[in-house]
C-alpha cells in the first residue's frame, strides 16, 4: 500500500524514492510486524483467556506438559494479523507471487483456526477430522501447482528443481510437478505444527528457515547479484523479501509471548499456515532442495513422528503389541523422556537450525 500510494509522489519529493527499493520495504515491514504483534498480541491473549480459549493437552504427552493446561492457544491469529497487515502495507500488491503467498497464508491459517476452534472451544476429541484436513491442504497445493503450471510463461522453466552444491545443474518435474506441489505443501504445513511441541520451539525454527529463504529471494530477484553468483535470476522473486521479513518480524514478536513459560501457543491456526507458506516460498524460487536443507529440523520431526506411528501398527498386527522406536515421537519430546531440559531442547534445535541455514546459504558461492 505504501509502495503504490508513496513511491508515486517521488514527483514531488525525492524522498519518496526510497519506497521503491526492496530494502528499505523489507525493514520497514519486519519492525511493522513485530508492532503489531507488540499491540495486540497482550489484547488477544486477555481475549482467549477470557473466554478459556485454551490448549488441550494430550494424556500421550510427557508428565512436564500437564502445567501448560490452562495456556491460550490459536496464536496464529498474532501472527496472521502481523503477517498480513504488514504485508499489505509494504509489499507492490501488483506482484502475483506476493498474492499468493497470501492467498496461501489465509487459507491454511483458517483451517488451522477451524481445528483448534473444533478442538480448544467445541472441545471434539480430535478438532478437525484428519482426512478432512489433509484434503484442505491438498485442495490448496494443487490450485497453487495449475496456477503456476498453466500461467507460467514457460512451463517448463517453474517445473525445474536447482540442486544445491553444483553449478547449473537441475532437473525438471514435468507434470509430476502438479502432485509435488500439493504433497510439498501439505508435508512442510504438517511438520510445522508437529515441531510446534515446545515453547518457542517451531517459531525460532520458523524464522531461521525464513531468514534463508529471504536471503534466497533477495540474491534470486537482484539481476546484478544474479549474475555475478551465477544463478537463476526470478524478477518477481525480489518482492517475496519483503514478505519474508515480515514472517520474520511476525514470528519474533510472537515469540515474545511464546517463550518458556510460554503466555500463549501457536496452535494450528500459526503452524498449518506457516509451514505451507514456507514452502510455497521455495517453490516460487524454485529452490526445494534448499530449503529441505534449511529446514531439516522439521523434516526430521515429520519423519521420527511418521515412523513411530506406522511402526507400532505394523508391530501391533504382527505380534498383537504395538512397540515404539522413541520413547514419544515427534523427536523432541523423545529428548523430553530422556531427561533433557525443554530449555535444552530448544536451544539446540535453534542451533541446529542456524547451522542448516549457513550450510543451504554458503552452496551460493559453490555453484
Amino acid at each position: 500500500m505504501f509502495y503504490h500510494i508513496l513511491y508515486p509522489l517521488v514527483k514531488y519529493n525525492t524522498i519518496f524514492n526510497v519506497f521503491q527499493y526492496i530494502t528499505f520495504r523489507a525493514v520497514g515491514a519486519f519492525l511493522t510486524a513485530i508492532l503489531i504483534c507488540f499491540v495486540f498480541g497482550p489484547k488477544i491473549i486477555k481475549l482467549l483467556r477470557k473466554y478459556q480459549i485454551t490448549e488441550t493437552i494430550s494424556h500421550y504427552l510427557p508428565d512436564s506438559h500437564k502445567k501448560k493446561r490452562g495456556t491460550p492457544t490459536m496464536g496464529g491469529i498474532i501472527i496472521g494479523m502481523g503477517l498480513v497487515l504488514s504485508s499489505l502495507l509494504w509489499n507492490n500488491l501488483t506482484n502475483n507471487y506476493v498474492l499468493m503467498a497470501v492467498l496461501v497464508t489465509i487459507w491454511l491459517g483458517g483451517l488451522g483456526f477451524l481445528d483448534d476452534y473444533l478442538k480448544n472451544v467445541r472441545h471434539t476429541d480430535e478438532g478437525l477430522i484428519e482426512k478432512y484436513k489433509i484434503s484442505g491442504q491438498i485442495v490448496l497445493g494443487l490450485i497453487i501447482a495449475f496456477v503456476l503450471y498453466l500461467g507460467y510463461g514457460k512451463t517448463n522453466a517453474i517445473t525445474q528443481i536447482n540442486i544445491p552444491f553444483l553449478k547449473d545443474v537441475s532437473f525438471s518435474l514435468g507434470i509430476f510437478f502438479i502432485p509435488f506441489v500439493a504433497l510439498f505443501i501439505t508435508f512442510y504445513s504438517n511438520a510445522v505444527n508437529l515441531t510446534d511441541g515446545l515453547d518457542g520451539l517451531a517459531a525460532g525454527c520458523i524464522a531461521l528457515a525464513a531468514f534463508g529463504l529471504g536471503v534466497m529471494c533477495y540474491v534470486k530477484g537482484n539481476f546484478v547479484i544474479a549474475q555475478y553468483l551465477r544463478i537463476e535470476f526470478i524478477k518477481e522473486a525480489g518482492e517475496l523479501t519483503v514478505f519474508t521479513s515480515a514472517i520474520i518480524g511476525t514470528i519474533l514478536g510472537f515469540l515474545w509471548f511464546n517463550i518458556k513459560p510460554a503466555s500463549i501457543f501457536m496452535g494450528d491456526t500459526g503452524a498449518l499456515s506457516m509451514g505451507g507458506i514456507l514452502a510455497m516460498l521455495a517453490i516460487l524460487i524454485k529452490e526445494e532442495i534448499f530449503f529441505v536443507i534449511i529446514s531439516a529440523v522439521f523434516v526430521v520431526e515429520a519423519i521420527s513422528s511418521l515412523v513411530q506411528r506406522y511402526y507400532f501398527k505394523h508391530t501391533r498386527i504382527k505380534t498383537g503389541e504395538g512397540k515404539r522406536i522413541f520413547l514419544c515421537a515427534p523427536i523432541h519430546h523423545h529428548f523430553e523422556l530422556k531427561g533433557w531440559s525443554e530449555e535444552k531442547i530448544v536451544i539446540r534445535f535453534w542451533i541446529i537450525s542456524m547451522f542448516l541455514t549457513a550450510l543451504g546459504l554458503i552452496t551460493l558461492k559453490l555453484r
